[in-house]
């Protein structure tokens, strides 16, 4: 029985959603609750779903669109701006691992094919987890953040050559393997030729069409269609349909349809790319694998062990200090997502045989859990592996204390969404300090480059709220609306400070005598006039005078709120408005030493053309105002842009890449 009957769907989405609650809570990355999911479930697990045809077809659609998005997510300038860590410190990385790790393969025995697949699963790491602990952590843009993620670039790019390379690997035994990569080379050029010229010549004209029809569902089943139909191409030609993915993503990158495309295709693609992982999880064999334990477990400590010692060697060698080049090799010493997908696409073509898929499999799965913990204790690992080793940045609590400091009289800020934003702003214009707590990393991430002070962390742990600074605290501001979680905080509020004004955001009055019976001093309304109206409520329970709190009021309106427009935006949207890909926002780029605009003057590089402003530049540390044209920059400059989406690519372009 081939048929993946309705009940199997039904199993498959409970186990998935029941494991992601579960890794959530115990801070485990969701794909490892997708992949356990899948071991749990899965014909060699509780054997509630036997080994059918069409999870097999799941396992493929969920790889097309996991390259999707590897290419509608390119980043040529920032490829050429950390050029010299992605192809020299990666490209390294990613040979003499291939190199190695199919060394050792070939010489226990797999074939000359399956050693050099094994290699290149081995060599790759997980940018799915390492960047999402990294930016939970703030340490996306520390050294070893930086140098991890130039590495993690090219790793998503050398998985483009291993999906041409693979078909190629398992042609006709009779033919030279240098004409069979040779031919599925050309293959591949020939391919992308095709699609790009398509998608320059085709592509435009028809999503301009399709947005005219202001209908989302026609637009998202556009989206599948050039999808789908670049991945039979490539399957028609004999290689992976992933490929063609990968080309369909970069071709609707080049277009100004790019950020609709990725709001609207992201919850469909996170479902299947979710449904890739539990199917590669059904292919663990657990009685294999627990048959060959000494095997995996080795593997594991020698990918582990290589990965880390290598990178520390490369890493010093271009320039990085011992603690520093110790904590990148930390963070990349796991196997990552994309192994699975060559792992999967190794399958398909029968390259990989015996026992060695399921070593490779379970190798690759449990480095991925080592790894969580190593990357989450880097720092604490480096510094007692490495004792002059001085970490810039302590724990998550630390930061928030950090950026509390020894305030008296600020306010706390829960969510930096538009609300949050808004009211930071209007403190701020008060001389008022205040720190921002959010859960949503790209958020806090633009926000500290700009030096806003926001920081990671939920306002609902108890010791969350003491590390910023709840005591000595003149206000607490809950600026979302969700209002299980306000009752939390204010529950917490009321045990410790029960003197202390909180000001509560609320979608509608259905909850207002509850949160007011919890404790809440205010509850006020949500979008633009309810974000003024919290503001204004914050500053008066914290002593500035009414006069000066209309005067802003006015201010704000007689601007066409022009003052607020600009906002941070994180991964989620705050609201409906906010979820329009077309809206003006703001947008912060750092410039590394490589970057075009350094050195040259802001009138040089001719923004304003673009349709971007440059509203602030954070140099050493401080942000100044808007500045002049004659204003010339410098390698470390923050600068915060305010423009439409296309604009802002547009404007990173320039100052990268030029």
């Amino acid at each position: 029985m081939d048929q993946l009957d309705f009940h199997y769907i039904l199993i498959l989405l409970a186990t998935a959603v029941a494991l992601v609650v579960l890794f959530r809570y115990l801070r485990l990355p969701q794909v490892l609750a997708y992949l356990c999911a899948g071991i749990a479930v899965g014909p060699h697990g509780l054997a509630w779903i036997p080994d059918l045809q069409g999870t097999r077809y799941l396992a493929e659609f969920g790889l097309v669109f996991l390259m999707f998005s590897i290419g509608i997510e390119f980043s040529l300038p920032q490829l050429v701006a950390m050029r010299r860590t992605v192809f020299g410190l990666g490209g390294l990385q990613v040979l003499v691992s291939c190199l190695a790790f199919g060394g050792l393969a070939y010489a226990l025995g797999v074939s000359v094919e399956g050693a050099i697949v094994i290699g290149g699963i081995l060599a790759l790491s997980s940018t799915a987890i390492g960047m999402k602990l990294l930016v939970e952590q703030l340490e996306h843009h520390s050294r070893h953040g930086r140098r991890a993620f130039g590495i993690l670039l090219f790793q998503d790019i050398a998985v483009v050559p291993f999906l041409i390379l693979i078909p190629a690997l398992a042609g006709d035994a009779g033919q030279s393997i240098w004409v069979l990569l040779g031919a599925s080379a050309l293959k591949g050029v020939l391919v992308l030729v095709i699609i790009l010229l398509a998608g320059r010549w085709l592509l435009r004209p028809l999503f301009h069409e399709v947005a005219l029809a202001r209908s989302r569902e026609f637009f998202m089943l556009t989206v599948l269609l050039v999808t789908l139909a670049a991945a039979w191409i490539t399957q028609a030609a004999g290689l992976s349909p992933a490929l063609g993915a990968f080309f369909a993503g970069l071709m609707i990158a080049e277009t100004e349809y790019r950020h609709q495309v990725e709001g609207d295709i992201l919850p469909f693609r996170d479902v299947l790319m979710g449904l890739f992982f539990i199917t590669v999880g059904m292919l663990l064999d657990l009685k294999v694998v627990w048959a060959l334990w000494p095997w995996v477990l080795g593997a594991t400590a020698i990918v582990m062990v290589f990965k880390t010692g290598l990178i520390l060697g490369l890493s010093r060698a271009f320039g990085s200090e011992t603690g520093v080049a110790l904590r990148t090799g930390l963070v990349l010493a796991a196997g990552g997502e994309f192994g699975f997908a060559l792992l999967v696409q190794a399958g398909h073509v029968n390259i990989l045989t015996g026992t060695a898929p399921q070593v490779v499999l379970a190798t690759v799965l449990l480095s991925m859990l080592c790894g969580t913990l190593l990357i989450r204790h880097n720092g604490w690992l480096a510094r007692r592996l490495v004792p002059s080793y001085q970490e810039r940045r302590e724990s998550n609590l630390d930061i928030i204390r950090a950026e509390a400091g020894a305030a008296q009289g600020h306010v706390i800020i829960s969510g930096y969404g538009r609300s949050g934003q808004n009211l930071a702003w209007m403190l701020k214009q008060e001389e008022i300090p205040s720190v921002a707590l959010d859960l949503d990393p790209v958020r806090v991430r633009d926000a500290r480059d700009a030096g806003e002070p926001v920081v990671y962390g939920d306002a609902v742990r108890r010791d969350v709220l003491l590390a910023a600074g709840l005591m000595q605290a003149r206000a607490l501001a809950i600026s979302f609306a969700d209002t299980p979680s306000a009752l939390r905080m204010l529950e917490v509020v009321h045990s410790l400070r029960p003197d202390l004004p909180v000001i509560v955001r609320t979608k509608d009055d259905h909850e207002l005598e509850q949160l007011r019976a919890a404790g809440a001093t205010e509850v006020v309304a949500e979008s633009l006039e309810g974000s003024l109206m919290m503001g204004s409520h914050v500053l008066v329970a914290v002593g500035v005078p009414v006069g000066r709190v209309v005067k802003q009021l006015r201010a704000v309106h007689k601007d066409r709120y022009r003052m607020l427009r600009g906002i941070f935006r994180g991964e989620e949207a705050d609201s409906p408005e906010e979820a329009d890909a077309g809206q003006e926002r703001l947008h912060s780029v750092t410039l590394l030493s490589e970057a075009h605009a350094v050195g040259r003057r802001l009138a040089d590089l001719h923004l304003d053309a673009a349709g971007v402003v440059v509203t602030a530049v954070r140099r050493g540390g401080i942000r100044g105002p808007q500045p002049t044209a004659d204003t010339k920059l410098k390698s470390g400059d923050v600068l915060v842009l305010y423009g439409a989406p296309d604009a802002l690519d547009e404007a990173e372009k320039i100052l990268l890449q030029g």
